[in-house]
């Protein structure tokens, strides 16, 4: 069986860096899609399907940790991720704790070899070695931000008023170039806090991010419809806009 990556490093000169040192070290690998933000990761992954996906931890649009999440949810993707790191020993630490696959930045030959050998023991192994992404994720955050809790209320002025908004309130979430929407039943609010903070610290279970912009509570959701085109949008109760939901994400309603 071929196995295939996909790379997705926003560093165009440490991706072509990545690619070419991957074709020598590991000529039977095949490069599918080679990208350089979050979002284009997770799309390139569902058209590819590939074995690997080398995600850089720090990436616009999306992180490697927040695709990584993604894919967790995403019971038909089975693609191993293997996380793209300059992080320093402690964080190293972190991903051998969790048995996580990472390549350390700069890509030197025998860094990556060293990898490349991980990588192959562990994909060669019977059974394979599948990876729990949710448990990962969980016990990487945990290790990488210890004193991380999550959201009880947003804070938002109003006016000239600072209100606290209590975080089941929230219906969604949507951001534009300056500003992140705070969208409740009753009103709405801005506050300059970014899509991706508010991911770190709402619960992904209750909360589901359906557009790179946008984040909605799961139990607010009153319908999900689709044009002759297959595209999903999102209604949720009490609003009247209707929430479009990007490919990435479109997994979340597949059975809808």
């Amino acid at each position: 069986m071929t196995l295939t990556a996909v790379i997705a490093e926003d560093e165009p000169i440490l991706r072509a860096q990545l690619k070419a040192k991957l074709a020598k070290l590991w000529p039977d690998l095949q490069i599918v899609a080679d990208v350089g933000d979050g979002e284009a990761a997770l799309e390139a992954i569902a058209e590819h399907q590939p074995s690997l996906a080398f995600l850089d931890i720090q990436m616009p649009e999306m992180t490697g940790i927040e695709v990584a999440r993604s894919l967790a949810s995403n019971k038909e993707l089975k693609c191993h991720v293997v996380f793209v790191t300059a992080f320093d020993q402690y964080a190293v630490d972190a991903f051998n704790t969790g048995a996580i696959d990472y390549v350390l930045k700069p890509y030197s030959d025998e860094r990556l070899e060293a990898a490349v050998v991980r990588l192959k023991e562990r994909l060669a192994a019977v059974p394979a070695q599948p990876q729990n992404l949710d448990a990962l994720m969980q016990q990487l955050a945990a290790k990488l931000n210890p004193a991380a809790e999550k959201l009880k209320w947003i804070k938002a002025n109003i006016g000239s008023n600072l209100r606290l908004i209590p975080i089941d309130d929230v219906l969604f979430f949507q951001a534009d170039e300056k500003y992140t929407l705070v969208a409740t039943k009753e009103f709405d609010a801005l506050i300059k806090t970014p899509i991706k903070d508010i991911l770190e610290g709402i619960d992904g279970e209750r909360f589901w991010q359906i557009h790179r912009s946008t984040i909605v509570q799961a139990s607010a959701i009153e319908s999900v419809s689709r044009d002759f085109r297959g595209q999903a949008t999102v209604k949720v109760r009490g609003r009247k806009e209707n929430l479009t939901v990007s490919r990435p994400f479109s997994h979340l309603f597949k059975q809808m």
